[in-house]
């Protein structure tokens, strides 16, 4: 079934507006008056509706080879790589005529869950986050980074009193080996600069 044989059996069947199903479908009401005569007539589709057609099919390919997680600034981009020449808003048209709808991947909050049977590590820095001269403090993190591939992990290591970058790791998983990694890039990041002579100073 066409698109204006659809809106003229809403009209016709249940007294659904003609400009109320052109605005849900998005086409114009224009678009209706035109194309009506020629779904009554049965007559050939129109370079514009071939095209339409040819769009929304590979929309839907890339929506699908994306399983569904990008939207139309995305869609675009893939569409493009594929040697299409087309903009992000027939891309976002084409998704509304289709109701495709990009899915939203609900992140956790943090990367590990507490034990509280665990004993408590004491804290060293209790919350004071300044050093009086380089070496005496240093503080990390581990960091979830979303890719088209998966999760991917980056631990850190600053110096408190540089607040440089001292050492930095990815992986696949945020576990010790991890932070360990950060660190013994941290440790030759120091033994190299005392090598060479450098003098570090705080970052003010």
């Amino acid at each position: 079934m066409s698109v204006a044989r659809f809106i003229a059996d809403q009209k016709t069947f249940w007294r659904v507006p003609v400009a109320v199903c052109c605005a849900l479908l998005g086409v114009s009401v224009s678009w209706f008056y035109k194309w009506w005569p020629r779904a009554m007539a049965g007559g050939p589709p129109t370079k514009r509706a071939k095209r339409r057609a040819e769009v929304d099919a590979a929309v839907k390919t890339a929506f699908t080879a994306a399983r569904g997680l990008h939207g139309s600034p995305r869609l675009v981009h893939d569409l493009r790589d594929a040697g299409w020449a087309i903009s992000e808003k027939t891309v976002a048209d084409s998704m509304r005529r289709q109701q495709l709808v990009a899915r939203r991947i609900r992140r956790r909050n943090g990367l590990t869950k507490q034990d509280l049977s665990a004993p408590k590590f004491p804290d060293l820095i209790k919350r004071d986050f300044t050093a009086q001269a380089p070496n005496c403090r240093w503080v990390g993190d581990i960091t979830e980074i979303p890719t088209d591939h998966g999760k991917l992990y980056l631990a850190t290591v600053i110096d408190l009193f540089s607040r440089r970058l001292l050492g930095a790791a990815t992986g696949l998983h945020p576990d010790a080996q991890l932070a360990c990694d950060a660190i013994k890039m941290a440790v030759a990041t120091r033994v190299a600069a005392r090598r060479s002579g450098e003098k570090t100073r705080p970052n003010k």
